[in-house]
């Protein structure tokens, strides 16, 4: 990276291509200095953050007509982590991000990129990401936010891989992290049980070998009602135009269509994920864990049976004590599947985000 405004240098592997015609009128063809040959790339660090507040489903039931026994039994959650009210996606995301820097060795100099998944940066603009960067002492790095909901890790870690075998950058700072609990609408007996808040870190860097598989995603817009934020920002205008007002103007909050996003995750992921590990060259044989997005653990148990997979691979079941945490889920779950010896340190796990849009996202990667 430069501040100045000089000639840039050719990066390291570089060389010239040959370029199209010349433009009209002239005689000469301009040729572009581009890296030469794909490099490989792998994660070298996971970090996660939980929030210390655990909200058991006890809690949750003071609000809604439902039961501990009840949101158990559909979704496998028995507690959630919340913020602290002044706690924000970038003060979460610290730790984290840390923590994988620590892990995979790099300092703050290395990092070209970084790239922050979340849907609950309560902010159009500035982005999460260039604020994190400077806590974190990153000097003039690219830096932006990515809106892909609950697949947003996975879009992350596919753009950081491209990016550093393109030999755009060396090293990528991927974020994925929530602030949920500040879109949950209590009252709501479909959602308020399952949302939680956390954050996820991977630091994407050069390898010598590949370590991040192709990944297998797409959208499906017209399913958009499905799971979206029930309200627009625009909404809360007659309120802010009025401060007065005590017409009930709602805040914006996540809903969803439970059997819907049921249906959908089971039988349209599946074999996005059968596809993922045929991709990277694999069998489901060949896994040594499957980190799926941590949305609710029926899911999880249908994507095991419609993929086949062995007994002897370990399944990431986060979300009992963490929630459902979006574009957190997946970091914060298979960091801690290797920190407690449940995975393997350099093992191939399979990934999988789904979530509004809705979108997906599926690759299989080397642990750290």
């Amino acid at each position: 990276m430069t501040d100045d405004l000089s000639t840039p240098t050719a990066p390291d592997g570089a060389g010239t291509v040959t370029p199209g015609p010349a433009p009209a009128g002239s005689t000469e063809r301009k040729e572009l200095t581009v890296p030469q040959g794909m490099r490989h790339a792998r994660i070298h660090g996971l970090g996660g953050y939980r929030p210390e507040r655990v909200v058991t489903n006890e809690e949750i039931v003071q609000f809604i007509d439902s039961s501990d026994e009840w949101i158990q039994q559909r979704s496998g959650i028995v507690t959630r982590r919340f913020a602290r009210e002044d706690e924000t996606v970038i003060d979460m995301s610290e730790p984290a991000a840390r923590q994988a820097m620590a892990q995979a060795g790099v300092s703050p100099e290395q990092i070209g990129v970084v790239i922050m998944a979340t849907v609950s940066h309560p902010y159009q603009t500035p982005a999460a990401a260039p604020m994190l960067a400077h806590r974190l002492g990153i000097p003039n790095p690219a830096a932006f936010d990515i809106s892909a909901a609950c697949a947003g890790y996975c879009h992350a870690i596919s753009l950081a891989n491209d990016m550093v075998r393109a030999g755009t950058t060396d090293y990528v700072l991927v974020l994925g992290v929530e602030k949920l609990s500040d879109f949950t609408d209590k009252y709501d007996r479909g959602s308020a049980f399952i949302f939680g808040d956390g954050a996820g870190a991977a630091v994407v860097g050069v390898s010598d070998y590949p370590g991040i598989g192709p990944t297998l995603w797409g959208s499906l817009g017209d399913k958009a009602d499905v799971i979206t934020q029930r309200e627009a920002w625009t909404d809360l205008r007659p309120q802010m135009e009025d401060p007065g007002r005590e017409d009930g103007i709602p805040w914006p909050s996540f809903v969803m269509q439970g059997q819907a996003v049921f249906r959908w995750a089971v039988f349209s992921m599946a074999p996005v994920a059968v596809e993922a590990v045929r991709a990277a060259g694999l069998t489901p044989d060949d896994l040594d864990a499957f980190v799926p997005h941590q949305a609710n653990m029926r899911i999880t148990d249908a994507m095991i049976k419609a993929l086949g997979l062995p007994e002897h691979v370990p399944v990431a079941r986060d979300i009992a004590e963490t929630g459902n945490t979006s574009a957190a889920s997946i970091p914060l779950a298979m960091s801690r599947m290797l920190d407690e010896g449940e995975a393997p340190h350099g093992g191939v796990a399979l990934q999988i985000g789904f979530g509004a849009g809705l979108v997906y996202a599926a690759q299989v990667v080397l642990m750290p």
